[in-house]
Parts: structure tokens; sequence; C-alpha cells
């Protein structure tokens, strides 16, 4: 929040990368860690996997990719990029040629497995269309799918294993003078995905793509990515990642920020400190968060709201917050605007009053960007 500055204790160091571009998107260095997804539809279905990049791009999705497995899917390709908000990311498993199809419909970067795309010279030629069409690349080894050498050599996927697949097949870009590249080492084990990423962090300056792979539903996948990638984010490692979920990906992208909100490292929209309810709470928290959440959704500007049941924890955690709602006795409660007391709400009315009140924060907000931007100028 603007008037409770950061404290050195709550700083992230973030690894230095160089920077590289998805698109318009700037990956690494000093740009923000930016949020992916991945479309579910049937890429050959343009109109269905345009509507759902643009609902993701709407839920703050930065760049989203899209699977490529066949003829049909690049061909749908070029009219999903025209109507795309944000850049896109094809997604390329064992022919090498849907690749070279998708660089010239538009893609902004390729994501490339190396233990199934074939061999150096396929590569080489995957090097060549993204130059010729100004794509950036996505090295994304996988524990699941790893070269046959390497599982022969280990016995069995690893984090070792991962970071040599991927230093490998950096090799080939940098021999073909190919820069314009990131690297992912997934896998659905927390452990070996944070080992693998943490070797790599220490073997190459590269932009890391982070994500745990196939984490699983929205409860138990959730859990494991905010694990897993927290624990690296908060290390320092990670310039844009991907929660892999089993739901909508909607539902992947407000993860993401969630999960970024939670280490300050990006900041989007409404954040609700709220408690958990007990028997002392003034009014029904968990409907109201619920509640709050959905009427919030809309709200972009980075604004911190508390809902809390009862004075124990609430005066103390609306000092904290831009807007802030404490239950009291007999119906109604306190309103807490810039951590200070301002006045009394009748519980029936919270909804629209705090929908009201977080709405005309979010355009002050707004506002004193403006001003301060043709400041500037």
């Amino acid at each position: 929040m603007s008037h409770n500055p950061l404290r050195p204790w709550r700083e992230i160091l973030r690894r230095p990368t160089r920077k590289i571009h998805v698109g318009p998107v700037a990956v690494g260095g000093d740009a923000p860690i930016s949020v992916q997804t991945m479309t579910n539809t049937l890429t050959s279905d343009a109109s269905a996997t345009i509507a759902q990049v643009q609902a993701c791009a709407t839920a703050g999705a930065d760049i989203v990719r899209v699977s490529c497995p066949d003829q049909d899917s690049t061909r749908a390709l070029a009219e999903i990029v025209r109507e795309s908000p944000v850049p896109l990311v094809a997604d390329i498993h064992f022919h090498y040629k849907r690749a070279i199809e998708a660089a010239e419909a538009g893609a902004a970067c390729l994501r490339i497995n190396p233990g199934n795309i074939g061999s150096a010279e396929r590569v080489a030629e995957v090097i060549r269309a993204a130059k010729d069409h100004g794509c950036s690349i996505r090295i994304g080894v996988n524990a699941g799918s790893l070269e046959r050498h390497l599982l022969e050599k280990y016995g069995e996927p690893c984090p070792d294993a991962m970071v040599e697949s991927g230093l490998a097949h950096i090799a080939i870009l940098e021999e073909n003078d190919f820069k314009n590249y990131k690297i992912s080492v997934k896998a659905s084990d927390v452990f070996m995905a944070a080992a693998a990423y943490q070797g790599l962090a220490e073997a190459t300056d590269a932009p890391i793509h982070l994500g745990i792979t196939e984490a699983g539903g929205r409860v138990s996948g959730t859990i494991k990515s905010a694990i897993g990638l927290g624990s690296l984010l908060w290390a320092g490692i990670g310039d844009t990642l991907r929660v892999s979920l089993s739901a909508d990906p909607v539902e992947e992208v407000r993860v993401g920020f969630e999960i970024l909100k939670s280490l300050g490292l990006r900041h989007r929209g409404v954040s609700i400190v709220s408690c958990p309810s007990c028997a002392r709470q003034g009014f029904d928290v968990i409907a109201t968060v619920a509640l709050l959440e959905e009427r919030l959704a809309h709200i972009h500007t980075p604004i911190s709201l508390s809902i809390i049941g009862c004075v124990v924890n609430g005066p103390g955690e609306a000092l904290m917050t831009d807007v802030g709602f404490t239950g009291g006795g007999a119906g109604s409660g306190m309103v807490y605007l810039a951590g200070a007391q301002d006045h009394k709400l009748e519980n029936t009315a919270m909804i629209d009053h705090i929908v009201e009140l977080v709405e005309v924060r979010a355009a002050e907000i707004e506002a004193q960007k403006d001003r301060a931007l043709a400041a500037e100028f």
C-alpha cells in the first residue's frame, strides 16, 4: 500500500537475467514477472480459441500459449493471432514443421521440447524460422519427456538430467547465434522442479519460465504451485510463470497473480485481507468475501481491502489497507479509509457501499497516475 512502504525484510532480490521479448512483452531483466496460461480449446477451432484467449487476457494474462499439434491448428493460428490482445506462444511437440508454420502464422514465441523435437538440424531449421519472423523461443524441458540418452545416463528423471538437457539445447541455439530465448525445467514433483530450477539459475543468465507441470486440480494444484513457485520466486528465481491446473485457464491466471501479489512481486486488482471467521463475527464473513471477490473482479488497479468479522484484529488490519470494514455489534460495523476510522455502516448495506468505496478509490489512484504522467511531459 502507498502509505506503508516495503521494509527491507520484505524485499526480494531477483536474479539478474538477460531481457528478451515475447512480442511486446519483456521477459527478464528488470521487466515485471509475467503471468501466462494455456488454452484448452482445439486450436483448429479459431473462434473458440479466440474467445478463451480474450477471457484470459481480461483476467490479466500477459502471454497465452496455444497448442499446435497439426496443420489445422497452425492454419487457424494466423486468425487467432490477429484477434488476440496478447502475444501468443505456439506449443510444439514432435513435429518441427509445425514450429515453422506457427512462426509464419505470427506466433510471438515457439515453445519446443528438446526431448521430442528431433535432431539438432531440425532445431536449426526452427531457429531460422524464428529469426525470419521475429519469434522468441522457449526451451521447455519436462521431467516426463527427457531424452533417452539422459535417462540411460541418470537412470531416471532427476534435476541434473533436466539441467543437462536444457543446457545442451541452449548450446544449439547459441551455436546458431540465437539469443532471444527463455527456458523452463518443469516437473510435477515439487522437490525435483525446485532443485532443477536452482541448478539452472546457477548455470545460465537466460530468463527462466517457472512452472510445476501437471500440478493437479484447482485446490491441490494451487497449493502445489504456490509452494513450488513461491519458494523459487522468494529466492529471486523466475521471470515468467504459468500455474498448471486441471481447471479453466482463467483460474490459472488468477492463481498466478495471487502468488505474485502475496510476495509483493506484482500488484493487480483488489487484494482482500479477510479472517477465516469464528463465533465472534458480526456478519457472514465467508459469504461477504465471496460476493466481494465477484463484484470487484473488474478492478485492475492495485487496492487493498480488509474484511474482518470482529474488533479483535479488525482495526489493526484496517490500518494497513486502503479500505476496511470491521464487524461490530447490533448489525453494524466500522468503515476505515486509508487506515483511519471513517463512519459506521449497517451490515445490510455493506456490499454495495464497499464496492462503491473501492471503485472511487481506484478512480482516484488512476487519476493520480494520469496527473503524474502528464507532469512528466
